[in-house]
């Protein structure tokens, strides 16, 4: 991040929006690949929970689609 900024130092909109740029991301088709979809999106989130992404924010995320039946229309 900008400044070497880390972990709370961080603004939480932005690791929200970081966490929610990767599932849109990789969700979506793209002009060169098609959708990877949502369960590899939420192995991403998973595999990188605490390391790349917030954990609170992986958590909501993966709670949101995993036990929330949240569809992302794209």
């Amino acid at each position: 991040y900008p400044r070497n900024l880390k972990g709370d130092e961080i603004i939480m909109e932005a690791r929200i929006m970081a966490v929610a740029d990767v599932v849109e991301a990789m969700a979506s088709h793209r002009p060169y690949r098609p959708a990877l979809g949502i369960d590899a999106t939420m192995e991403e989130i998973e595999k990188n929970r605490g390391i790349l992404y917030d954990v609170a924010v992986a958590d909501a995320c993966l709670r949101l689609f995993r036990e929330k039946g949240y569809n992302l229309l794209v």
